[in-house]
């Protein structure tokens, strides 16, 4: 589906994103790292008819030009996001690390949902643990590895950047992430992350951005560990895929879930990308939240 491109205003600059349209409540949809809001186009086309999408490409991703300078930027700017949108209470929706990033919006007070649903995207280790991995993840090694798989942060001319393009659409059956997608929407999640930028194209996120985000503050009061659930008091929904990055770590997400009372584990059968892979069986997951939404606006209102 194609939406509306529109800009938001945040602390230092501006978000690119997509108005999917629609009315009725308002749903946030947020990406993982290496995609853009273009990854949501299947779910919003079955949301609009009973709500209102909206798709962000964080910084340092899509056609958003501003890049972060630290690591928890790019989730405060969700705030602004929502006030910007003037909404109330809106549901949240995260895949990958756009999971964490709701979450911690919402962890800070920055913003107060009326629900968060986080696909695969979760944060399960303690501090010492997590500082290990995000420190892993800023070696030359690390770096090396996501030029090689995604090519971040590639600059190139038209011509390449299109034969790209549709490479990876014509290979998205036999990728481990992307099978199972349509290769339409390969395609437009993988032009999106693209930038033109005078004579180039730059694919984003450039290494930069992932060493920026990943360099995470020890005594953060907001950290990404898994006591951040802690701060948490709205209702949640962890969508699990069962052949994702998380599946072998079930027992430890089934914990986080029955801790408070209103969080939901769902199983989806399919690999990490899920609002790609099975855009259906997420849709019908968010409109569930929409419609508790609603109803209990409803009941507040009677």
């Amino acid at each position: 589906m194609i939406g509306a491109e529109i800009e938001l205003p945040v602390v230092d600059g501006v978000l690119s994103a997509v108005d999917f349209g629609g009315h009725g409540e308002g749903v946030l949809l947020v990406h993982g790292s290496g995609h853009n809001a273009a990854a949501w186009g299947d779910v919003a086309s079955g949301l609009v008819r009973e709500c209102h999408p909206i798709a962000i490409d964080l910084r340092g991703h899509g056609q958003t030009r501003l890049d972060s300078t630290g690591p928890e930027q790019y989730w405060r700017d969700i705030g602004d996001v929502v006030t910007a949108l003037g909404w109330d209470r809106p549901v949240l929706v995260g895949h990958s690390t756009g999971g964490y990033a709701v979450t911690a919006a919402t962890a800070s007070g920055l913003v107060e949902p009326a629900a968060l649903c986080v696909v695969d995207g979760m944060v399960l280790d303690d501090r010492g643990a997590s500082l290990a991995e995000h420190a892993a993840a800023r070696t030359t090694q690390a770096a090396d590895r996501l030029r090689t798989m995604f090519r971040y942060g590639w600059e190139t001319n038209a011509d390449e950047m299109h034969a790209y393009v549709e490479q990876c659409a014509r290979e998205a059956g036999e990728d481990w992430l992307n099978a199972g997608a349509r290769h339409e929407l390969v395609e437009e999640v993988t032009r999106r992350s693209f930038l033109h930028r005078g004579h180039r194209w730059v694919r984003r996120p450039a290494i930069e951005e992932i060493v920026a985000v990943t360099a995470v503050e020890p005594d953060a009061e907001v950290f990404p560990s898994i006591e951040v659930y802690d701060r948490l008091t709205c209702p949640m929904t962890i969508v699990l895929a069962e052949d994702g990055f998380f599946a072998s770590r079930r027992d430890d997400v089934r914990a986080v879930v029955d801790a408070v009372p209103g969080r939901r584990l769902i199983d989806v059968d399919s690999n990490h990308n899920i609002p790609m892979t099975r855009p259906a069986d997420l849709t019908a997951i968010i409109l569930d939240l929409v419609r508790d939404r609603a109803a209990a606006s409803i009941w507040n209102v009677d």
